[in-house]
């Protein structure tokens, strides 16, 4: 609101239609006055003077009126003065905040380019510095990540390792009279017996020999009832051809079907078995010597791993 300044002339201005109304009375009275002066021995008319008197009432009413406004009036402009102090006073302060702020806002402003400038001389930019912790951040979520999986790796290795230990421990007998072997070969525990204890040359029918053996084995298997065994047959390179035989698969799969058998007659679980004929395909040795090639033709009993046993290889 734009402040009005209110002067004595402006006040003379209020005051004057007032002023004016009373010497136009007092004009007109002063003209009775003459005018009875005047007429000797008259008396003024008696409408006239009750119109004089109806004016003078008419000329108070109108300046008490006048007076009032008049009042009410300085009285607006009082109110209107007091809150063009206190709006001067507030903008007075608002001043004086704002002056403050952009006095802040410059500081903050220098001591901004100073860290800018400290981090570009020390090569960094502060997204450079962003980046890089997000980075490093990613990179020890990923070295954590591996080092659970090396960890999950390694407990499951051990433990895998125990339990192959406790089944070298149940056929540590046979296996000192030389009637098998307990090895670890592609992460697989095989129990690998030798086909010339277990077998004559081109039959799949096991010597007396070979049944005791297999059921010392089958017992052993049977008290293992929560686990899965594969049994497999395995002939070195030489060719077989005959009416039974047609090549050396159905001569390896007929001896694991065989010793499967007599696997079941030890109580071995039928649904924990299973047979499979590889011929001369999966050899352990070269097969350019007698030596190499007895050790081919072998049967192996295969622990099948649980799932939860199989451990994560990398992708690549």
């Amino acid at each position: 609101m734009t402040p009005i300044k209110v002067t004595r002339r402006g006040k003379d201005c209020i005051r004057r239609p007032a002023r004016k109304a009373a010497l136009g009375l007092l004009g007109r009275l002063c003209a009775l006055v003459l005018l009875v002066l005047a007429t000797p021995g008259c008396w003024v008319h008696k409408d006239l003077y009750t119109q004089a008197l109806a004016d003078l009432s008419f000329e108070r009413n109108r300046s008490v009126d006048l007076a009032k406004k008049l009042k009410a009036a300085q009285a607006e402009i009082e109110r209107l003065t007091g809150a063009m102090r206190e709006r001067d006073i507030k903008l007075q302060e608002a001043t004086v905040a704002n002056a403050d702020l952009t006095r802040k806002l410059d500081e903050l402003t220098v001591l901004n380019q100073a860290l800018q400038d400290r981090l570009r001389a020390a090569g960094q930019s502060l997204d450079q510095v962003s980046a890089e912790k997000g980075s490093l951040a990613a990179a020890l979520a990923e070295t954590r990540k591996q080092l659970d999986e090396l960890k999950r790796q390694q407990a499951a290795a051990e433990a895998r390792l125990a339990q192959f230990q406790e089944l070298v421990k149940k056929f540590q007998k046979l296996a000192d009279a030389g009637k098998l072997r307990v090895v670890m070969r592609q992460g697989r525990m095989i129990i690998e017996l030798p086909n010339d204890v277990l077998f004559d040359s081109g039959k799949a029918e096991v010597k007396a020999v070979g049944k005791a053996t297999l059921s010392e084995v089958g017992k052993v298997l049977a008290s293992m009832p929560d686990r899965r065994f594969q049994v497999a047959g395995h002939t070195d390179n030489v060719k077989i051809q005959t009416a039974k035989y047609p090549s050396n698969w159905e001569l390896s799969t007929s001896r694991a079907v065989e010793v499967l058998k007599i696997l079941l007659d030890a109580n071995v679980k039928p649904d924990n078995l299973s047979a499979a004929g590889y011929g001369e395909f999966d050899p352990v040795a070269a097969n350019d010597s007698d030596e190499n090639k007895q050790k081919n033709r072998r049967i192996e009993i295969t622990l099948v791993p649980k799932l939860d046993e199989f451990v994560k290889l990398p992708a690549k």
